[in-house]
């Protein structure tokens, strides 16, 4: 099965009209004295009708002013994103230009208008929260796209989530607890499948799954995990909420001849039953919500059999952004992501310490690898123009799935954001 696509251009209202009104007016001028004030001090070189500005470097070339100071003047970073899709401006080198704005993050806004985030920023709409009742229509915005798009730009294993590139690792120990970071990848031309298969591997030896283990699958993806875990003789069961991912996780699965060892089910992870020795989770945690880490995790313990061992991969930013941004609406959430909000690893902490008697053990850091994954999945999906569009998907599409995958590169090229992968044992006290 594959969804008929949906982003035509009937499904961007709020592309179709450009903001007016008095509210328009006073704000656009606003957010031209600010966006200038911003990029005036930054490595980068803004075009804006006939004025250069900046301290050179990636180009931005605002091409219609009077629409994009009024997006952004009026919905701030939801409108910057909005403009790039509308064509309002553009940049040859996006990513670039995009990982100097990250860069300088919690410093573009000036610190009164910081203060008065409450009062401006977009709050996440009710429906986006991840109640057992929105969950699934949330995944399935993003995960039920279709099968046929994401195979166009991931590689065979089909992971839609970090690779780790073959590279250095520093080894820091705080606490008591071991803190790897891997330096940036060394070999840029490793093959992508070979990289997301060490971080699967690497994912399994952390929490010791191999002949005889129950390991609990929270989010399939598309089966790789399951089908290298059950490769070790593990037993799975995975669980998803996107049909389109269970469909062809399901057929991977049989392909390979693990179907006797992989139960993979349509199922939220806050209803699972039974006891593992081995819980994983690839860059499930985001799509959570802050306000549900709690009962994640609780789930997580219950569920974990007495010597087991939880591994956890997550997309992480600092703890002080996190609490700034926790209740706001963002262009990811709009476009990309509804309900889906990233953690920092002392909120993690924080969580497992207070409600659980899980503990992490161990992390490794490395999202300088997150970014050349990005990377590589950007040229493919640019190179799989004509593919696309056979799908179904417009133009519009196109240039805000390649916003999409610049932007989230550039977090992680800035290091504003990281991926870090947790192993988590209980305490014995």
């Amino acid at each position: 099965m594959t969804t008929t696509p949906s982003r035509t251009r009937s499904a961007w209202p709020d592309l179709d009209v450009v903001p007016s009104g008095r509210r328009a007016d006073v704000a656009a001028p606003i957010a031209r004295k600010i966006f200038h004030a911003a990029v005036r001090r930054l490595p980068v070189t803004v075009r804006d009708g006939g004025d250069v500005i900046g301290l050179g470097g990636p180009t931005m070339t605002v091409r219609r002013p009077a629409e994009f100071y009024r997006r952004v003047g009026s919905d701030g970073l939801i409108g910057f994103g909005e403009a790039y899709l509308t064509g309002a401006w553009d940049a040859e080198d996006l990513g670039g230009f995009l990982t100097v704005l990250a860069a300088e993050m919690p410093r573009l806004v000036p610190g009164w208008m910081q203060r008065l985030r409450k009062v401006y920023v977009q709050r996440p709409p009710s429906m986006h929260r991840n109640t057992t009742s929105n969950t699934r229509d949330n995944i399935a915005h993003h995960y039920d796209l279709s099968n046929d798009l994401f195979r166009l730009f991931l590689d065979q294993t089909l992971s839609y989530s970090s690779a780790l590139f073959d590279t250095s690792v520093t080894r820091v120990v705080a606490d008591g607890r071991r803190h790897l970071v891997a330096a940036p990848p060394e070999a840029a031309d490793e093959p992508l499948e070979q990289a997301q298969a060490r971080k699967i591997e690497r994912l399994l030896d952390q929490t010791g799954v191999g002949e005889g283990t129950r390991v609990l699958e929270i989010g399939t993806g598309w089966g790789e995990l399951a089908i290298r875990a059950a490769r070790r003789g593990a037993t799975v069961h995975s669980v998803t909420l996107s049909s389109e991912q269970l469909e062809l996780a399901e057929a991977r699965v049989a392909e390979a001849g693990f179907s006797d060892r992989v139960d993979i089910a349509l199922c939220d992870y806050r209803k699972v039953e039974g006891q593992y020795d081995a819980i994983v989770s690839v860059e499930m945690i985001e799509a959570v919500g802050h306000e549900y880490w709690s009962t994640y995790f609780r789930t997580i313990d219950r569920l974990l059999a007495p010597g087991g061992k939880v591994g956890v991969q997550a997309i992480t930013m600092p703890h002080d952004r996190m609490l700034a941004t926790r209740q706001t609406y963002t262009w990811i959430n709009k476009y990309i992501f509804p309900g889906g909000f990233l953690p920092s690893v002392q909120a993690i902490d924080e969580v497992v310490t207070t409600d659980t008697s899980l503990r992490i053990s161990d992390r490794l850091s490395f999202g300088r690898h997150y970014a050349a994954t990005l990377q590589r999945w950007d040229e493919t999906f640019a190179a799989a123009h004509d593919d696309v569009a056979q799908l179904g998907f417009d133009d519009t599409f196109e240039r805000m799935w390649h916003f999409y995958l610049e932007y989230s590169r550039a977090g992680f090229a800035s290091g504003y954001l990281d991926v870090q992968q947790l192993t988590f044992e209980r305490t014995t006290s």
